[in-house]
């Protein structure tokens, strides 16, 4: 099973910028970010494919989070841009054996410890 291990989240004011990075200790097929807020289930925020880094983005981020992939170094990174006070929860990377990006927690075998993200208005 890939281990992954998180970083970057932090304290940002709205319309501020954070960056959360994912170590993996080998290679899968998908890697995703979920969030999780404090009473909501954990939602989708985006995928990529390692193997021609095609994406999948959530409604609700598009167009202000960005995911990135290194193969190299096995990281993914999420760049979040113009950050809102409803972007606030636990930022959870997560690694799948499967072909596609999936939306949906079951579908991922492997998580990240998880790492907070607030957004202040």
């Amino acid at each position: 099973q890939v281990q992954l291990v998180e970083s970057g989240g932090g304290l940002v004011q709205a319309g501020g910028s954070l960056r959360l990075s994912c170590a993996a200790s080998g290679r899968t097929f998908v890697m995703g970010w979920f969030r999780q807020a404090p009473g909501k289930e954990r939602e989708f925020v985006v995928g990529i494919r390692w193997n021609n880094s095609s994406t999948t983005y959530s409604d609700s981020v598009k167009g202000r989070f960005t995911i990135s992939r290194d193969n190299t170094k096995n990281t993914v990174y999420l760049q979040m841009n113009s950050l809102k006070p409803e972007d606030t929860a636990v930022y959870y990377c997560a690694a799948s054996k499967r072909w596609a990006v999936a939306t949906t927690p079951p579908m991922y075998d492997s998580w990240g410890q998880g790492t907070q993200v607030t957004v202040s208005s």
